[in-house]
This record gives C-alpha cells, sequence and structure tokens, in this order.
C-alpha cells in the first residue's frame, strides 16, 4: 500500500506489522483525511474491563495491523454509581468505571505500533476541570487527536450531574479556548506542544434526542463552528442513509470531511440490541437474511458479506476513510479488510 512501510517489530520472534508513514505521526487525523487520495482504514478499541490485561487488546490491534491503520480510536466511559450489598439488607453507593485507561492506552498503542491514537473525551460522568486535567495530561504526553463526545448518562438517571456539561459543543469551545491557552478559571497555560485537533459524532439516523435530523444537523454545524475538523458517524447499515446524511451536511454548510462508522454483525441478540441501544433501523433485505440465522456462527458470515458490501461501495464513492467499531468483532474486520482493501 503506497505511503506506508515494513518494519521487524519487537520480542524475540519477528513480526511483519505495516506501520504508517512518518509524515502521519506528525499531521493531525484531520489534517491527513483532508490529503490522503485513497480511503483509509481505521478501527475503534475498547479499554479492558477493569482489572484485565491490556494483552487481549495487543492482539486485536495486532491482527488488523496488516491493513495500515491511519488511525485506533479508544473509547472512554464514565463513572457510574454502583451499589454493592456490604452486608444483609445494607447496601453501599460507590463509584466505579468499568472500563478505564483511555489516556494510558492511547499512549501504549502509539509507542508500540507508531500510529497514530485518538482517545474519546466525553462531557457525561466528568465535571470540566476533569476534562482539563486530561487535556493537560494529554499535552504532555504529546496525544493529540481527540474525539469529543458527550457520552452516554448515568444509567441510574437520564438527568446530567450538575458539574457535568450538557452537550458535546461545551466541550468542543473547552478544548480551543485550550487551544489558544487559556483555562477553564480565565488564566493562561503554557503546556506547550501541538494543539488539538479534534473530530465529532454524527447521526446518519438522528440523534437519539433531536427534535428531528434538521435540528441534529444544526447541532452539528454548532460543533463543527466551535473548532470540530472532521465527523464520524454512528454505524449505519444502509449507505443510503449516510449518503443522504452527507448531502444534508454539506447543503447545511458543513464542508469537514464525514467518516462512515461500519460494524458487523457478530451474534444473534444484536437483531434487537443495536436498534435498541443505538437507536437505528436494520434495512429490510438485512433483517430478512438475519431472521434466517440459527446461531452467531451464520450472523458473523452474514456480518462479513454485508459489511463488505457496504465498504466496497462506500470506498467506490472516494470517502476519505472507513471507521470499524470493532468490538467483538475484530476477526470478522480482518475478514472484511482483506475483502476490501
Amino acid at each position: 500500500m503506497a505511503g506506508f512501510f515494513y518494519v521487524i517489530t519487537w520480542h524475540l520472534v519477528a513480526k511483519v506489522i505495516i506501520l504508517p508513514d512518518i509524515k502521519l505521526l506528525i499531521m493531525s487525523v484531520a489534517s491527513f483525511l483532508k490529503q490522503n487520495k485513497s480511503t483509509a482504514f481505521s478501527f475503534e478499541l475498547l479499554p479492558p474491563l477493569r482489572g484485565n490485561s491490556i494483552e487481549s487488546l495487543y492482539s486485536s490491534v495486532e491482527r488488523l495491523m496488516q491493513f495500515a491503520p491511519a488511525y485506533i480510536n479508544i473509547t472512554t466511559h464514565r463513572t457510574d454509581v454502583v451499589y454493592r450489598e456490604v452486608s444483609p439488607g445494607i447496601f453501599q453507593r460507590t463509584t466505579e468505571r468499568r472500563r478505564p485507561g483511555t489516556v494510558a492506552i492511547a499512549a501504549a498503542l502509539k509507542s508500540r505500533y507508531s500510529v497514530p491514537t485518538v482517545p474519546h473525551i466525553i462531557c457525561s460522568g466528568f465535571s470540566p476541570s476533569e476534562l482539563e486535567n486530561e487535556l493537560i495530561d494529554l499535552s504532555y504526553l504529546g496525544i493529540t487527536d481527540l474525539l469529543v463526545l458527550r457520552g452516554d448518562r448515568a444509567k441510574e438517571s437520564r438527568n446530567p450531574q450538575a458539574a457535568e456539561y450538557l452537550y458535546a459543543v461545551e466541550l468542543c469551545n473547552q478544548v480551543s479556548n485550550f487551544n489558544r491557552g487559556v483555562l477553564l478559571d480565565g488564566t493562561e497555560h503554557s503546556c506547550g506542544g501541538e494543539k488539538f485537533s479534534f473530530g465529532v459524532a454524527g447521526y446518519p439516523e438522528k440523534h437519539e434526542e433531536a427534535m428531528n435530523i434538521d435540528t441534529d444537523i444544526e447541532n452539528l454545524k454548532a460543533k463543527v463552528q466551535a473548532g470540530a475538523e472532521y465527523v464520524v458517524t454512528q454505524m449505519f447499515f444502509d449507505n443510503a442513509k449516510y449518503f443522504d446524511f452527507v448531502a444534508r451536511c454539506r447543503a447545511a454548510g458543513i464542508d469537514v470531511p464525514i467518516i462512515p462508522g461500519l460494524k458487523p454483525l457478530t451474534s444473534l441478540t444484536q437483531q434487537t440490541l443495536l436498534p435498541k441501544t443505538f437507536h437505528i433501523d436494520l434495512p429490510m433485505d438485512l433483517a430478512l437474511e438475519l431472521r434466517k440465522c440459527t446461531d452467531n456462527e451464520q450472523v458473523k458470515a452474514l456480518g462479513i458479506e454485508w459489511a463488505t458490501m457496504q465498504a466496497r461501495e462506500l470506498r467506490s464513492a472516494g470517502v476519505p476513510s472507513i471507521h470499524f467499531y470493532s468490538m467483538n468483532a475484530s476477526a470478522s474486520i480482518e475478514q472484511i479488510a482483506k475483502n476490501v482493501y
């Protein structure tokens, strides 16, 4: 693949890994997306569950490095309230993050694979001051690509905590102010290093809380005006919805790259779980085929076939990148990438 080179990497057993051209490491993901002439490959990872080893994460990354990912996203998960029974009938209220370590994992992957990493930073579950501290940490580490999101509300309440931002655009403004050298209290900082470059989320089928698609696109435009340089979409299974979404965004004056996000089906439960959790539709052709599946292996095969079809059409249309949600699906994504790239 043009623009990439081979290296022999770590440990006593030699492995051949395709790593990005060093030029990509000194430019932002947004700049790369604007300059790249072919459809790039990228994927998203979840940090390991609390207490689990990072080795399983490395295993997932290594099987996908052969496709020269332009960047790797790492999700962030809020702190939730947990009630634990400490004695019969007595419960103690505590807080817990089931998947900590986003910043550390971003640094570890960047160092180990020499690939740009994009940690998610989210409003939900974090105060503005906590987010500012995270920005300072990331700046010190030289990790300056971000995906700025609101994040899911707390499980015990759909209402945000008083200290939290209500919307992602507020966090976009905070990051942009940080780039200008201004902290939350109005004082100046000199953390040094490159300024942050960030993307935001877009919803081809509308965010669940938006009144309609037009107001949702207005909200997206506000995030771009607040400094977002590209958009990554929620997963979708009907390319027509992505193309319509892009057309609507362009008509509204949103001219940044819009990256389609794909997730291959992997289990029978997803026929109800995905529509419920992500508020998306499965097209009828896919639904009819999914109904015929009797086990997860059949679903995985269908997921690979359908996502391959989506990715080929998107690549033919010249999208700047295809972003894969790899949660429990790295083996499927490996096969899809072989089919497409």
